[in-house]
C-alpha cells in the first residue's frame, strides 16, 4: 500500500523531460500534488488520482510569455485559448511603456495604449484594483505585471509631446513604487512611440531610480529600431546603470531595409555591454512586426498590411500600396486617412531573426495582440514555431536551448520565484508536447489557429488544455515579483 507521500494527485509518466536550464533530456516520472512538483525520477511505486502515459513525449516547464499585450484581455477572455494552446502558462503584461494599470484617463487611451482596448476597458486607477480583478477572473494562465512608462506619463500630463516636469516625475514616481510594492516586475517603455518620444533620457532614468530597491527591472521598446538603433541600445543601457538594474530590450530586431544584416553589430553591442552589466532582450520568431499604423513607417519600402481602421473598417486584410492606389492617392495621404489603424510591417531580414533568435541571451516573447481584428499569427503561433520550425525543422538550436529560451531563462530575468524548471518544490506549471509534430498553424491570412502537437498543459498542477481544446479549469492567478532579477553562475543575467 503506497505511503500518503506516495499517492499524488498527477502522476506522468515515461516522458522525455526537458527541465528548462539548458540541460540534455532524460527519461523521468514527475509527481504532482497541491500545485507543486513533489517527486522527480523513477517512481514506479506510487500511485495518483490522474496518470498520464507521457510514452516519450516531451514534458517541459510551462512556457513563459515575456512579451504580451494581454493586460485586459486576462480578464475580459480568462480562458486564454491563444496562449493556454501554445504551452503558455504565464504571460508577462505591461509591455511597451502601456500598461492597464495604474491608469486613469482623461479621453480615449492616446496611440499606442489603444492597443489594449478602448475607454471602458481601463478601470484600474491603482495596481492593486488590477491585482485583484485578475485574481477574481481566474485566469486559465499566471499573469506578472510590468507598469508603463506611458501609461504613467498619461496619467500625470496634459499633453505627451513633451518631457515631464520634475514634479510629474515625482508623481509618477509615486504611482510606479505603489505598484513595486504590491508585486509589479518592474517598468516598461515605449520610447519608439509619439506618446513617449518627447521623453528625454533623464526622465526615463529618474523614474527607473526606484526599481533597484524592489528589485525590480527595466524593459524597453527602445526609441529606434532602424539605422540609429546602436544609439538607442546606448540609451538603454544607460537606463540600466543609472538604475542599478537588469535590462531588457523588448522584441530586438533591424527594421527596415536599409538595416538588413546589422544583427551582428546589433548582438556584438550586446555581448560587450553583458560583462559588466545585466542586459539580455526577447524577440518574437518571425520577419514582420506588428503595432499601430506609424506613418514614419510609410515609406513605400516596405509592404504594410493594414489589421484594422477605425474610419475604414472594410481594408482590414489590404496593403497600404494597393490601399492608395484604390484612392488614387499617396501611400502617406492613404496612411493618413486610415489612422486610427493597426498593421503588419515587412521590415525585417530573416537571416537577423535567426541570428537574433538563436543568440544565448535572447528570450521568447510573442508580442501578440489579442484585441487586432486581424492578428499577428505571433499570438497563437509563437511558441510551437520555436520548437518546430526552428528547433526542429532547420535545427536552429537545440530543443534543450529552444526550451530554456521560453522557461528558465524568462523565469530568473523576471524574478518568477520557483517557476520555469521542472524541480521539486516548484510550481507545476508544466507542458506536454510530441516533439515530432509540435508546429505552429497560425498564418497572416488565418492567424486565429491553435497550434498541432501541444497535447497537455498544467498550470499549478490543474489541468487546463488537453488534445486541443482547454478542460474549462483555471488555475492561473497573479504572480507577484519574487526575489528579484538574478545573475545565473557566470554573471549573466
Amino acid at each position: 500500500m503506497a505511503s500518503d507521500r506516495e499517492h499524488v494527485d498527477t502522476l506522468i509518466k515515461g516522458a522525455r523531460l526537458i527541465d528548462g536550464t539548458g540541460a540534455p533530456a532524460v527519461q523521468r516520472d514527475v509527481a504532482v500534488k497541491d500545485g507543486r512538483i513533489v517527486a522527480i525520477g523513477e517512481l514506479s511505486g506510487w500511485t495518483a488520482e490522474n496518470v498520464v502515459e507521457a510514452e516519450g513525449r516531451v514534458l517541459a516547464p510551462g512556457f513563459i510569455d515575456v512579451h504580451t499585450h494581454d493586460d485586459t484581455h486576462v480578464i475580459r477572455s480568462p480562458q486564454m485559448l491563444p496562449k493556454i494552446s501554445q504551452g503558455v502558462t504565464t504571460v508577462i503584461v505591461g509591455n511597451c511603456g502601456i500598461s492597464a494599470s495604474p491608469v486613469t484617463l482623461k479621453g480615449e487611451p492616446p496611440d499606442p495604449m489603444n492597443l489594449l482596448g478602448a475607454f471602458d476597458d481601463f478601470q484600474y486607477p491603482t495596481f492593486a484594483a488590477y491585482v485583484d480583478a485578475v485574481n477574481h477572473a481566474r485566469p486559465a494562465v499566471n499573469v506578472g505585471a510590468l507598469i508603463g512608462h506611458t501609461a504613467l506619463r498619461n496619467n500625470h500630463m496634459d499633453r505627451l509631446d513633451r518631457g515631464a516636469s520634475a514634479q510629474e516625475i515625482d508623481s509618477m514616481r509615486a504611482q510606479l513604487e505603489e505598484a513595486l510594492a504590491h508585486g509589479a516586475l518592474g517598468l516598461s517603455s515605449g520610447l519608439a512611440y509619439g506618446s513617449a518620444f518627447s521623453a528625454p533620457p533623464e526622465e526615463v532614468m529618474a523614474l527607473a531610480e526606484p526599481l533597484a530597491h524592489a528589485g525590480g527591472l527595466y524593459t524597453t521598446h527602445m526609441r529606434t529600431e532602424f539605422d540609429a538603433i546602436l544609439d538607442a541600445m546606448d540609451e538603454a543601457y544607460q537606463v540600466g546603470k543609472h538604475a542599478r538594474v537588469p535590462v531588457v530590450i523588448s522584441h530586438l530586431k533591424c527594421a527596415g531595409p536599409s538595416n538588413w544584416g546589422r544583427s551582428t553589430e546589433v548582438l556584438k553591442s550586446l555581448e560587450k555591454v553583458r560583462d559588466g552589466q545585466p542586459v539580455g532582450c526577447d524577440c518574437y520568431p518571425y520577419n514582420r512586426s506588428s503595432s499601430t499604423l506609424d506613418l514614419k513607417q510609410v515609406t513605400g519600402d516596405i509592404e504594410i498590411t493594414i489589421t484594422w481602421s477605425e474610419p475604414h473598417p472594410e481594408m482590414a486584410g489590404k496593403l497600404i500600396s494597393e490601399i492608395a492606389a484604390e484612392w488614387g492617392v499617396t501611400q502617406q495621404e492613404a496612411g493618413k486617412r486610415l489612422r486610427p489603424a493597426g498593421a503588419v510591417y515587412h521590415n525585417m531580414s530573416e537571416d537577423d531573426v535567426r541570428r537574433i533568435l538563436s543568440h544565448p541571451a535572447t528570450m521568447v516573447g510573442s508580442d501578440g495582440l489579442p484585441n487586432d481584428p486581424l492578428p499577428h499569427p505571433r499570438l497563437w503561433g509563437a511558441f510551437p514555431r520555436v520548437l518546430g520550425h526552428y528547433a526542429r525543422d532547420t535545427s536552429l538550436v537545440p530543443l534543450e536551448e529552444a526550451v530554456r529560451k521560453m522557461t528558465g531563462l524568462s523565469a530568473r530575468r523576471f524574478g518568477l520565484s520557483e517557476r520555469g524548471q521542472i524541480q521539486v518544490g516548484y510550481h507545476a506549471d508544466l507542458v506536454l508536447f510530441d516533439a515530432d509534430k509540435v508546429i505552429d498553424t497560425a498564418t497572416f491570412a488565418e492567424p486565429r489557429q491553435t497550434a498541432d502537437g501541444i497535447d497537455a498543459v498544467w498550470v499549478n498542477g490543474v489541468l487546463s488544455y488537453l488534445d486541443g481544446a482547454v478542460t474549462g479549469l483555471r488555475a492561473g492567478h497573479f504572480v507577484a515579483r519574487g526575489g528579484g532579477s538574478r545573475l545565473d553562475a557566470l554573471g549573466h543575467f
